[in-house]
């Protein structure tokens, strides 16, 4: 059995042509991550995207590369197959998600590839197509529709707002785009900024504005107000920062505080995202899968968890259309949908690679 024999990772930039602005006070103007790769023993290399986000799981570039230095020698060796071996360093490793979850991507990938397959060969589909929405951060009117016309001709009918800066400019933007793309769906993503005094109000005037659901719409440490906003049943919530991980999720499903339960593989891998959709689908919650703002490469890697069982809603898989470039060759959209016979075409481009890479000390 082949075993871990090299962890490295290179940091990149990809620039974005238009900001992603949410919540309270974030930005990210460019697309500053990790390629991550696993080799094993027999030369097999498996690669992965790690997404750091300062703002959201408190980890930079300097803390992920640290973080791999410290797991780095206590995952060299083991086989690549023992998973439990694998996700005990992994666990007594507390935080640092998108490094940990794009550990677990590389060295699935990895293993395919020692397999003589490609990733997409051992996630086996359950659907054929998949709907993908499109991120569209907090913005003027303007710079939102310039950014949607760009999303709308590569094909996407799903759009994803961050609202919560200006909540009557929000209602304002959700009727533009109403008037622009009349054949598109809307939903909300509100991180964490509603207060729980108004957010029944809100979602009474998103829910008339005509959105699907609302994601995170007040800050997680009000659970019980989340118990309540959801027992009202004005919108359907989505949970995504509520849900890091499985045990997140396992709490917030004893509560019953969401509807739809956003799986993000760049902060949870493949093996936690997986178990965290079976958990999901036997509670009788719907499922979408998030792509944390990734490259099309981190894109391709997510979009092969959109197509298992469980996964109903329209998933984050067009995050790309924003970056300046990339290094995997992302299939186009066919009037909203991703296929499955269009992904398994995507490949790593090293050469293209090389153009983002950052040199390294």
């Amino acid at each position: 059995m082949a075993s871990i024999r090299r962890i490295s990772a290179r940091p990149f930039r990809l620039p974005l042509r238009a900001s992603l602005r949410w919540g309270a006070s974030s930005e990210l103007v460019a697309l500053e991550h990790l390629l991550l790769e696993v080799e094993l023993s027999d030369g097999a290399v498996g690669r992965a995207e790690v997404p750091p986000r300062p703002t959201i799981y408190g980890e930079t570039l300097g803390t992920a590369l640290a973080a791999l230095d410290y797991l780095t020698p206590r995952l060299l060796g083991l086989d690549a197959e023992d998973s439990e071996a694998v996700h005990k360093v992994l666990q007594q490793f507390p935080n640092h998600l998108t490094v940990k979850g794009g550990l677990d991507i590389a060295l699935w990938e990895a293993w395919a590839h020692s397999e003589g397959q490609s990733l997409w060969q051992v996630l086996e589909p359950k659907q054929q197509r998949v709907r993908v929405s499109y991120i569209l951060g907090i913005a003027d009117e303007a710079e939102m529709l310039t950014d949607a016309r760009v999303a709308h001709a590569a094909g996407v009918r799903v759009f994803k707002m961050k609202v919560g800066r200006d909540l009557e400019g929000d209602l304002a933007r959700v009727a533009a785009l109403r008037r622009h793309f009349p054949d598109a769906a809307l939903y909300a993503d509100a991180n964490e900024t509603l207060h729980p005094e108004d957010a029944e109000h809100y979602l009474r005037l998103w829910a008339e504005a005509g959105l699907l659901y609302v994601e995170e719409p007040l800050p997680i440490a009000e659970v019980l107000a989340r118990k309540r906003l959801r027992q009202a049943g004005i919108l359907p919530l989505i949970a995504d920062d509520s849900a890091f991980t499985l045990r997140d999720l396992w709490r917030e499903l004893q509560l019953n505080t969401f509807d739809v339960l956003n799986i993000k593989p760049a902060r949870s891998g493949y093996t936690q995202s997986l178990a965290m959709l079976a958990l999901a689908r036997s509670e009788g919650k719907q499922a979408m899968v998030g792509s944390q703002a990734l490259s099309s490469f981190g894109a391709y890697q997510s979009a092969l968890l959109a197509f298992q069982e469980g996964v109903s809603e329209p998933c984050e898989l067009a995050f790309h259309l924003k970056a300046e470039g990339g290094f995997c060759n992302f299939p186009p959209l066919r009037e909203g949908w991703l296929y499955w016979e269009d992904l398994t075409h995507c490949r790593f481009d090293d050469r293209a690679f090389e153009a983002y890479a950052l040199k390294q000390p």
